[in-house]
């Protein structure tokens, strides 16, 4: 007890040095940063186990409950400790209290007195043959059953001696070795509470260290402002400026893609219009040389005129299908567009997309100046609060305990060899208590050994065996000296009952179930102008409520010394650590932070205009049904390629001559034209189908589309103008509080580690566990108790154990006399031959047989 209050005076003394200091401190963390206190674990239980042991233990504490069921005389000790008991008044009390013990006490103090006048008149009555001392033995009819029970109970009495004998020497055992436990346990201690002495400067260089870590983390936030702050700005704008830019870029694509497409239709209509004239003219003229060819005299006789014939029933479809001067030009509207995409509309874009790029960068370079001003209040703190560890004796002050509980455990390494002798007396007096009833025991269990197996039912007494009356003869050994040794076995049990009785239940049990600590709490006890001792002799304040159960308690629980020993009455952590006056500093540059991102435009006024021109283009004006329907014609009326191969098939009917030559270089003509100017035609109405599809699709609703980004531009560039200021108001305050918000954590979790976690006390109550449950009562008190219950128990079981023995003798030993009958027939064992039955019968003989009377000398 008094190293735990030396070390709680030294661990105030600790937190007051650290409080004057004004050191800051930290609390639970944000997201990025986390404290852990560092803890060590402790090798010594929290909690005393007796093993195998506990339920003899737990035996004889029940046992210890029925002789004495009163509750912890709370009144009656605090009368005590305050030295206002008055024997004659207050005896009747400690009397009621005591009255199981007394009355224990009383039946082993009459044991102690009779045993021995007893044993003496015992002694005396059986030399004059009195009490058993006459050898003979009256026959009795049930003889066989009393002898049977007498031994059983002899035998079940000796088991339950062996029982107790049995705990006499495991209590025995446990007394020779509580010394080495002792040590152990003392040792186990001493180490903890020297891991608790190493683990408090650690744990103060470790608050001391997160600081840093948390300037770290502030510093790390503060060189990436552009990316928190001015992201967070970037962010707010995006989903308001983003979409918009993104459909005037969108836009401006269209506008490309309509300058394309109408360029592509403006060529394909001019190839149109002259590969139609151009095939149209030499469709004619293919025309017209068939038809010469036709007419000639070659085709005046049949068969030759049916073939003519039929070739120029088809030739009036032989020429082009298109008519080009239908198809309007498209190069006005192309004109338009050419003006419109001469302003760039997408390195417009390029800027509105730039303008909210830049916001980062642009915060950056604005707030150089304040956080370089951030980081030297942060640095000054810091400064600081490496001063103030430095101030702190604390080394000293842990030198001056660690030097105490050296000393203590030098001392106690110097008395427990000391102790260890005397323990080895009070050792050797148990062995030797152990083996006086253990040798009775055996004489006992000798006497029913060769009593029991040397026991012949035929002999009669006066021929029993050898075997038969050494059993005998053992039990009267027995018998002998329990008389001798049971009364001061019995006053060794007293004592030690006595002792161990009171030890348990006016300490052990009332520290289990921290009464005792109750009586300790009781006002004005230990001292009288002191309410509560503890709090006075710690806080030098005896009002303050501060209790040794709550102390046990807290420190049982693994608490800090600040809040278990209430040292914020001595040193106020919430008003010595002043969140605010420590974050004053930098909550006070930080409200210079001035970020100016004012006058961002999405899109000039001749990017407007662009579009606005756009969708006035008239684009959408243009009859694409009509070039579709148009581009869907074949270039020709009739497949020239078939019209071609009917042709040479039927050239090739006529006879050789001027017509089938002329024809045949007809139909090569005709290939040739549809190779040369068919198929390219083709190609360019395919390609004015794709130009039109396109400026169809573009241009379907285009002044609707125009008007209504130009209405998403106003409403976005009016956000910007109008909530700019507050958005940035807003986000500079949120990463301002996430600065401070890391110093305030850091702050309260200082707060927290010290009135909590630090320099936790749990090592103080393991080590009054151990004084007190461990190694009083643990050590002490239980292998005592089941000491004196072991032998107390055998030692009272000697009384029948005599009285038995004294009347089982009778029936093993042999006698100098017996029982005669004049009548055989009044013999119990009538069908025994004469001189067989066991009883003699001298006076049939005319011998006359006097009863012996020669005295026993057992």
């Amino acid at each position: 007890m008094t190293m735990a209050f030396v070390f709680s005076v030294l661990l105030l003394g600790l937190c007051g040095h650290i409080a004057s200091g004004g050191q800051s401190t930290s609390t639970s963390t944000p997201g990025a940063l986390n404290y852990e206190l560092p803890t060590s674990e402790y090798e010594t239980p929290d909690t005393f186990n007796a093993g195998i042991v506990g339920p003899l233990y737990g035996m004889v504490h029940i046992f210890l409950n029925v002789v004495q069921p009163n509750d912890f005389p709370l009144e009656m000790v605090r009368k005590i400790i305050q030295k206002n008991f008055d024997f004659s008044v207050d005896s009747k009390e400690i009397a009621y209290y005591e009255i199981g013990v007394l009355i224990c006490a009383a039946l082993g103090l009459l044991v102690i007195i009779l045993m021995p006048l007893v044993g003496c008149f015992f002694c005396m009555c059986r030399c004059c043959n009195k009490c058993g001392g006459e050898m003979h033995q009256r026959q009795k009819q049930n003889e066989s059953c009393r002898r049977r029970c007498l031994a059983v109970s002899l035998l079940v009495i000796c088991l339950l001696m062996s029982l107790g004998v049995m705990y006499g020497f495991v209590a025995n055992h446990q007394v020779r070795t509580w010394i080495k436990r002792t040590q152990k346990l003392a040792d186990s201690n001493y180490r903890d509470l020297q891991v608790l002495l190493n683990e408090t400067p650690k744990q103060i260089d470790y608050i001391l260290v997160q600081y840093n870590t948390t300037k770290d983390k502030a510093f790390s936030d503060l060189d990436g402002i552009d990316s928190l702050l001015g992201g967070r700005i970037k962010d707010q704008l995006k989903p308001k400026a983003i979409p918009v830019l993104d459909s005037i870029k969108t836009m401006a694509t269209a506008i490309k893609q309509t300058r394309d497409a109408l360029q592509s239709m403006s060529s394909s209509l001019k190839s149109i219009n002259d590969g139609s004239t151009q095939l149209s003219a030499n469709l004619t003229s293919v025309r017209n040389s068939v038809e010469t060819s036709l007419n000639s005299s070659d085709c005046a006789a049949d068969p030759a005129r049916r073939i003519c014939d039929s070739i120029r029933s088809g030739l009036s479809n032989l020429g082009s299908n298109h008519d080009s001067t239908q198809l309007p030009s498209v190069d006005g509207e192309l004109n338009t567009i050419n003006d419109i995409y001469k302003t760039d509309l997408e390195s417009l874009i390029t800027k509105g997309y730039t303008s909210i790029d830049e916001i980062p960068a642009k915060v950056g370079s604005q707030t150089l100046a304040v956080i370089a001003d951030v980081k030297k209040a942060l640095d000054s703190i810091s400064s600081n609060i490496t001063s103030v560890s430095q101030s702190i004796p604390i080394k000293e002050v842990l030198f001056d305990v660690s030097n105490y509980i050296n000393d203590s455990n030098s001392y106690l390494q110097q008395e427990l060899p000391k102790l260890e002798e005397y323990d080895s007396y009070w050792w050797l007096g148990g062995l030797i208590a152990c083996f006086l009833l253990t040798l009775i025991v055996t004489f006992f269990f000798l006497g029913l050994l060769c009593g029991v197996y040397g026991y012949d039912k035929r002999a009669t007494p006066t021929r029993r065996g050898c075997v038969s009356n050494t059993g005998g003869i053992f039990l009267m050994a027995g018998v002998g000296f329990s008389f001798l040794f049971c009364w001061i076995l019995m006053i060794l049990v007293v004592v030690t009952f006595v002792i161990g009785a009171n030890v348990e239940k006016l300490l052990c049990e009332p520290y289990a179930n921290k009464k005792l600590l109750q009586v300790l709490d009781t006002p004005y006890l230990l001292k009288e102008d002191w309410q509560f001792f503890l709090s006075g002799l710690i806080l030098k304040n005896s009002n303050i409520n501060l209790t040794f159960e709550q102390v046990y308690r807290d420190c049982k629980g693994g608490r800090g010394v600040y809040a278990t020993f209430h040292l914020d009455n001595v040193f106020n952590i919430t008003e010595n650590f002043n969140i605010e006056k420590h974050t004053g500093k930098i909550k006070k540059e930080l409200e210079n932070l001035n970020v100016n991102i004012d006058n961002i435009e999405l899109l000039d006024k001749t990017g407007k205009k662009n579009l606005e021109d756009f969708a006035h283009s008239g684009i959408d004006a243009i009859n694409y049904s009509m070039y579709l329907k148009e581009a869907e014609k074949s270039p020709t009326k009739m497949d020239l390629l078939a019209f071609a191969s009917s042709l040479e098939e039927k050239a090739n009917q006529l006879p050789d001559g001027k017509l089938k030559q002329a024809l045949n270089t007809d139909v090569q003509n005709i290939r040739t034209i549809h190779h040369q100017q068919v198929i390219p035609l083709q190609q360019s109405l395919n390609t004015l189908k794709q130009s039109v599809w396109t400026l169809e699709r573009t241009s379907e609703k285009l002044p609707e589309k125009v008007n209504k980004i130009i209405v998403s531009l106003e409403s976005a560039q009016n956000f910007l103008i109008n909530n700019v200021s507050s958005i940035v108001i807003e986000e500079t305050m949120k990463y301002g509080g996430t600065i401070i918000g890391y110093f305030e954590r850091y702050l309260k979790w200082v707060s927290y580690a010290i009135t909590e976690k630090m320099t936790s006390c749990k090592p103080l109550a393991t080590a009054m566990d151990s004084a007190v449950n461990g190694v009083l009562c643990g050590y002490g008190a239980d292998p005592l108790n089941l000491f004196w219950f072991g032998i107390g128990k055998a030692t009272v079981l000697l009384l029948p154990a005599i009285i038995i023995a004294v009347k089982l003798a009778k029936y093993y030993r042999r006698m100098d006399s017996e029982d005669v009958y004049d009548d055989v027939e009044t013999v119990p064992m009538k069908n025994l031959e004469n001189g067989s039955n066991g009883y003699h019968k001298d006076h049939l003989y005319g011998v006359h047989n006097p009863v012996m009377t020669s005295p026993s000398r057992y």
